[in-house]
């Protein structure tokens, strides 16, 4: 039985990787868990999974948390705040650590976890994206695996099993095109928030819904393929593939491509990091390659999805510069989120905010400096945001 803590339990990864804990009671035991904000949830989880310890990130709901789980006996250990989160994060004989935080907040207790020596089965991309040039190193110097739970980096890393080394040539990444992949550019200018938090194909959270409209999240799929797997930028491509059938690609220096397919479903790249090497059998629907009908593929429209190329840029840049892309995208769609910014204001504000950087991008950077980075960045967007609303009011 293996042991494992889960990092943001109530979102989208969090509640699928508990189905599979329930699914496979005698293969998982979870140790730690932790949240958010949604005390009700919580609760319920902690009920059902009895973990050693939990911890809520919103330090006002601390009381209520507690009183919900009173009368539980074992009590576990109640712990809040960004504090909490790192003790869970490293408490205990948890051999692996699901982080399924969103955002560049899954970074600090991710680090904690490896330094504590535990796997890491990573659902939370920012965590290399804003701190590949920190957590690469602390991965080699503690010893643990680094497993990719997200289905697209997943897909790459089960063609890569038996590959040798120096066999990968290219990878390929497929994105679904998101809610406006059949939209016009120039019907963008009109998108609400509830168009853009429609995904066609995958149910996920939505910040992350919303990367998938501005193909953000590929762009920093792009990114994180770089630090997962090494390869230079020039050999990280990008297809619109519509299905979601085939998760992503490998092409190796014979020129053969290698796929992974499967239903759009995030339990198979989670079951496979929570499991790997091993491969559990599931009950799950197969896949009927005729009843999944045509697999269609382009290539993505860079008047539509400028978020692209600037990912791309960002990463060239190196240093500090992807922590920026991170934070300036995080805060552009929580603005956009909360209605104070258009859609296609999302790449303007980054954009604005990867150019006032540059002079400043440290190659080599420091935790301190990612953080650093990462505050400055979200501050600039709400600048830049400002900037953009007295221009409308001239207008």
């Amino acid at each position: 039985m293996k042991a494992i803590t889960l990092l943001g339990s109530t979102g989208s990864i969090g509640t699928q990787t508990l189905d599979i804990v329930a699914q496979y009671p005698d293969r998982f035991r979870l140790v730690g868990i932790a949240a958010g904000n949604n005390v009700e949830l919580l609760a319920q989880q902690v009920r059902q999974f009895k973990p050693e310890i939990v911890a809520i990130r919103n330090t006002q709901k601390f009381d209520r948390l507690k009183e919900a789980l009173a009368d539980l006996d074992p009590q576990p250990k109640l712990l809040s705040g960004e504090e909490g989160i790192i003790e869970v994060a490293r408490f205990g004989d948890s051999e692996a650590v699901v982080t399924g935080i969103v955002g560049c907040a899954g970074l600090l207790p991710t680090i904690a976890a490896i330094e504590a020596g535990k796997d890491i089965a990573l659902a939370n991309k920012e965590t290399l994206i804003a701190g590949g040039p920190v957590v690469n190193p602390l991965i080699e110097k503690h010893g643990v695996k680094l497993l990719p739970a997200d289905s697209e980096h997943s897909a790459i890393f089960q063609c890569l099993q038996g590959v040798p080394e120096g066999g990968l040539k290219r990878i390929i990444l497929t994105a679904s095109g998101g809610a406006f992949r059949d939209w016009p550019v120039e019907k963008l200018s009109e998108v609400t928030v509830a168009d853009a938090i429609k995904h066609p194909n995958w149910s996920m959270g939505r910040k992350i819904t919303v990367d998938s409209a501005t193909l953000m999240n590929k762009g920093l799929e792009v990114i994180e393929a770089h630090y997962l797997f090494g390869l230079d930028y020039d050999d990280i491509d990008i297809v619109v593939h519509p299905q979601s059938i085939i998760h992503s690609l490998i092409e190796l220096q014979d020129t053969s491509v290698l796929a992974q397919l499967g239903w759009p479903d995030m339990r198979l790249p989670l079951l496979y990091a929570m499991s790997w090497p091993e491969r559990l059998k599931t009950d799950w629907e197969q896949l009927d390659l005729v009843k999944a009908g045509d697999l269609t593929f382009r290539d993505p429209d860079r008047t539509k999805y400028p978020c692209m190329d600037l990912a791309y840029a960002a990463g060239r840049a190196g240093g500090s510069m992807t922590a920026v892309l991170n934070a300036a995208n995080e805060q552009a769609v929580a603005l956009f989120l909360d209605e104070r910014v258009q859609f296609l204001d999302i790449p303007k504000l980054i954009e604005a905010t990867i150019d006032r950087h540059r002079a400043d991008n440290t190659q080599t950077p420091t935790l301190d400096d990612i953080l650093a980075a990462d505050r400055w960045a979200r501050q600039a967007v709400v600048e830049e945001s400002t900037k953009l609303e007295a221009t409308v009011v001239c207008v």
